[in-house]
């Protein structure tokens, strides 16, 4: 009986041993009573890309003078005959930063915007078109990102590319973006591929499980990331077993099938 009563207590204990292990590997954030937060507390602005499209607008008080700065559009619709006929719908002309993170700007020309945050853009401008205004005038510039954009993909359960409204987005919010990470998620080497603006691409490794991710300067997302949970090992051997099996049975079919043709033709 007491030999029963041992094996029980181990079997117990493993199973507790196993519980915390896992717990362990799935909690965010675990150590946050002793990381110093102080280092996190400057506000994450974006800095214009190459191949950011801006949404630019310019006001002013007599509407005439900021009119040669605020291009629009008109969208182009196609009818039923094949015709083209211009549509009431007009639109502000959106600038795409080239690779040398230029724009061009109505009446001021080239403007070199690439690796400014959104209100050093706008200061920019500003400057560049007071002196085409007069005296009186105080223009207000604004800028927008028209596709700050990042990409979650593996082991998440939504994962896709998402949309950034308000041009700004942590990690964690990203991942919740994505559903989360699925139980097969690695949280502590989750992959951040990211491409600076002179078009080199880096991979950083980051680990959800310490709370020091939150100091880290890859906390806050940069437009175009790309993040990739990879599967820990249980979902890699399910994936190995889930292959061999099927490719057994295809054998085994195939054999299946192969004998009975043999047996009809020889019989």
């Amino acid at each position: 009986m007491k030999r029963i009563y041992v094996l029980a207590f181990v079997a117990f204990s493993l199973l507790l041993l196993m519980s915390c292990s896992s717990s362990k590997n799935v909690a965010y954030i675990q150590n946050s009573d002793t990381v110093d937060f102080s280092r996190s507390e400057v506000l994450y602005d974006a800095r214009i890309m190459p191949k950011d499209i801006l949404m630019i607008t310019v006001n002013t008080v007599n509407p005439e003078a900021s009119a040669p700065f605020n291009l629009v559009v008109s969208a182009t619709l196609r009818s039923s005959s094949g015709s083209q006929s211009m549509s009431s719908n007009r639109a502000l002309q959106t600038y795409l930063v080239d690779n040398n993170g230029c724009i061009e700007f109505p009446v001021v020309g080239t403007l070199k915007v690439g690796g400014l945050t959104k209100s050093e853009c706008e200061q920019l401008i500003h400057e560049k078109i007071r002196r085409f205004l007069n005296a009186e005038e105080n223009p207000i510039v604004t800028v927008r990102m028209a596709n700050y954009k990042i990409s979650v993909l593996g082991e998440v359960n939504r994962p896709g590319m998402f949309t950034v409204g308000n041009e700004k987005i942590n990690i964690f919010e990203a991942l919740a973006q994505a559903g989360d990470l699925s139980i097969y998620g690695v949280r502590d080497r989750v992959k951040l591929i990211r491409e600076d603006e002179n078009g080199q691409k880096n991979v950083y490794t980051l680990n959800l499980n310490d709370a020091e991710i939150i100091n880290s300067p890859y906390y806050y997302l940069q437009q175009n990331d790309i993040i990739y949970v990879e599967p820990n090992k249980v979902k890699a051997r399910n994936s190995d077993v889930g292959r061999t099996t099927s490719m057994w049975m295809t054998g085994t079919s195939i054999l299946i099938s192969l004998t009975a043709l043999l047996y009809n033709i020889l019989k």
